[in-house]
């Protein structure tokens, strides 16, 4: 078992950025991903770390990303530790099992959000104006129901600790530029609905996702993480009932336990029962087994 880490100390590495999850480095040529066992839950990141998750992250990862290779190139290099720089050898340690050396894009300025099924933010929005981020959506729709069809729903990319907002369409394109807007619509509706008939084999149902997408000159390329449990809703096939809230693999488990306490959501977060830490390293573990048996 790896060991829980919930921040990386690599000080010969320069550190570009540390996110709700990733600490990332700059290793000049290319960038080094490393996948913490850090949880966060509407924005805010907790103090426990979850046993293996920045192992699961990493695998369902390059697992998605081999999937999909003839859609669109993806940023991933390596994942072993002996296929990176010699510099980060001495940090093997808290590298291994968690790392993806990565090549370097620019991001765009907008996450690409792909639902099939309407929940979360969704289905709130619905209740409220029967649409979705401006697409107008049939009357009579049930919590967690499949959609009519998978729809594109981007939002913006929030700082550390805000909220990401949910964006039209048109507003996806007066951000990126017309076309790429629409390259990325495309391209996201089609892994997500690959992504989903595969998963339906193995018997989870992937509600929704949310992928990242950057630019190296001309060419658009899959970056950051891969329909995994964090970017994602997995939810068990055998337990889909619509018309409410439904189990899942996620870190939904993680917020619906926070919504039952007196806590405002906002930082310092509340401390976390080892039960439900082990609860959602379980959750986490099985999405990959179910995924990649």
């Amino acid at each position: 078992m790896t060991p829980i880490i919930t921040q990386t100390n690599c000080p010969e590495l320069k550190l570009l950025n540390r996110g709700k999850v990733r600490d990332i480095y700059d290793l000049g040529e290319h960038l080094l991903i490393v996948t913490s066992d850090r949880i966060s839950a509407f924005d805010v990141i907790m103090n426990e770390g979850i046993p293996q998750k920045g192992y699961v992250l990493t695998e369902i990862s390059k697992f998605w990303f081999k999937q999909m290779t003839d859609l669109i190139p993806h940023h991933l290099i390596a994942t072993e530790v002996d296929d990176f720089p010699a510099i980060t050898h001495q940090y093997r340690e808290q590298l291994e099992g968690r790392s993806m050396l990565t090549k370097k894009a620019q991001p765009l300025p907008i996450e690409c959000i792909v639902r099939g099924y309407i929940s979360g933010s969704g289905w709130k929005e619905y209740q409220q104006s029967g649409s979705v981020c401006g697409i107008q959506l049939p009357s009579g729709l049930k919590q967690s129901d499949k959609l009519p069809q998978t729809l594109f729903t981007p939002s913006t990319k929030a700082e550390l600790g805000e909220h990401d907002e949910n964006i039209t369409f048109a507003q996806a394109a007066e951000l990126c530029g017309e076309a790429l807007a629409q390259q990325v619509s495309d391209i996201s509706i089609a892994i997500y609905e690959r992504a989903r008939e595969l998963a339906a084999t193995k018997g989870i149902i992937i509600a929704d996702t949310k992928f990242e997408f950057g630019t190296m000159g001309d060419q658009l390329i899959w970056i950051d993480e891969a329909l995994t449990p964090d970017s994602s809703r997995f939810w068990p096939a055998d337990q889909y009932q619509p018309g409410s809230a439904q189990p899942s693999f996620d870190k939904q488990f993680l917020r619906d336990y926070l919504e039952t306490l007196d806590w405002n959501k906002q930082a310092p977060p509340p401390k976390l029962p080892e039960e439900i830490v082990t609860k959602t390293s379980e959750k986490y573990l099985e999405a990959l087994s179910r995924l990649t048996a």
